[in-house]
């Protein structure tokens, strides 16, 4: 097969990673994968797996992207592909008119919903596809209410989490010093850890409110996530609303991690308190396959993980007083020694492969 995955940019993130992890082992099988995107740092992991990059700026909803069709046509006829993988609403814009009265042998468009789009005019690009991937039975469930498409052609297929990379092997001890040595306050506290990049839906302020209604002489709160530049203004609301709360002390930012999994396995309990439902809720997996506690609000892709990992972990939304409750009782539990084979990695590229092949046997 050749098969050729459409986003936005290859950046750090949920989606790319999941792009290149298939990417990998698609070619790992003998296919041949491509990739079109803006570029970012993962272009190298790309290359270095033996797959093809091209580079085409299409990650800004914009008029210089949308003139971009004519050379996504070409990119088609050279490549060939078998199989057009779409990822993210605006590409598949571009990918729907570059197919359009497209001369030589038109390929197959698979698209995965990645996220609760809206329903205007302009999410409806990802519906015009063979066959449809939904990332969570929440997403799945939103596909059905909200767009025209057939059941038939509908699939669910759980984000993968790499378990080479997030497992319960034990952390190093120059880890751990080094670790209690930048984040000295965390010594001899149970943490707990709010991973994300800092924006106003992450649910930052439950933390905060959670926090401040915990004994602070036993607990300490850790967020691990990127701030960007257009978020500074935001960011320093939150460090005066945590001085006004005399969290100080007991709550650290630490910034982007690249070696976010050691941060999950020094954490207690890692939560997603998302004040919108999340689409799948990564980090709960994440956190899960590292033997790390998880808890989060009784809703969206976080629910159907949870439920599946630790029950005890969920809780109503916004109801934190419920929640301090529940700390205690989730703590005295055992921490989960593995994750549901549905959310590995390996599951997602042989469940993709599949869909693949179906959408293949039913061209033929």
């Amino acid at each position: 097969m050749k098969i050729i995955q459409l986003l936005p940019e290859l950046k750090v993130g949920g989606v790319e990673r999941g792009t290149v992890d298939l990417s990998d082992h698609l070619v790992k099988l003998g296919h041949d994968s491509a990739v079109i995107s803006a570029g970012g740092q993962l272009v190298n992991i790309l290359n270095n797996h033996g797959a093809k990059h091209y580079q085409l700026p299409i990650a800004k909803k914009n008029i210089r992207a949308l003139s971009q069709i004519n050379n996504l046509k070409k990119i088609y006829l050279d490549f060939q592909p078998d199989i057009i993988h779409v990822r993210s609403r605006f590409p598949a814009w571009i990918n729907y008119y570059a197919l359009k009265n497209f001369q030589g042998n038109k390929p197959i468009v698979i698209s995965t919903f990645h996220g609760l789009y809206s329903k205007p005019f302009y999410s409806k690009s990802m519906s015009y596809a063979d066959e449809i991937i939904a990332i969570s039975q929440t997403v799945k469930d939103y596909i059905l209410e909200n767009y025209s498409v057939d059941t038939s052609n509908l699939h669910l297929i759980y984000r993968g989490c790499d378990l080479n990379e997030f497992n319960t092997t034990p952390l190093s001890q120059e880890w751990n010093e080094a670790w209690f040595n930048e984040f000295p306050q965390t010594r001899n506290k149970i943490i707990l850890n709010l991973p994300g990049r800092i924006t106003s839906w992450k649910g930052i302020e439950s933390f905060v409110d959670l926090l401040s209604q915990l004994d602070t002489s036993r607990f300490h709160g850790i967020i691990p996530g990127p701030v960007a530049s257009n978020k500074r203004n935001y960011f320093s609301s939150l460090n005066k609303l945590i001085k006004q709360k005399g969290l100080t002390d007991h709550l650290s930012f630490c910034g982007a991690r690249p070696d976010i999994a050691d941060v999950y396995k020094i954490s207690d309990i890692v939560m997603n308190l998302s004040s919108k439902p999340e689409p799948f809720g990564r980090t709960i997996i994440e956190a899960a396959a590292c033997g790390c506690h998880v808890m989060g609000w009784d809703r969206g892709g976080v629910k159907e993980s949870i439920q599946s990992i630790n029950p005890d972990g969920l809780v109503e939304y916004g109801n934190i007083r419920m929640f301090v409750k529940q700390i205690d009782k989730v703590l005295a539990s055992s921490p989960p020694e593995s994750i549901p084979e549905q959310f590995t990695k390996e599951c997602l590229v042989n469940a993709t492969m599949n869909v693949y092949e179906l959408a293949l046997s039913k061209a033929s």
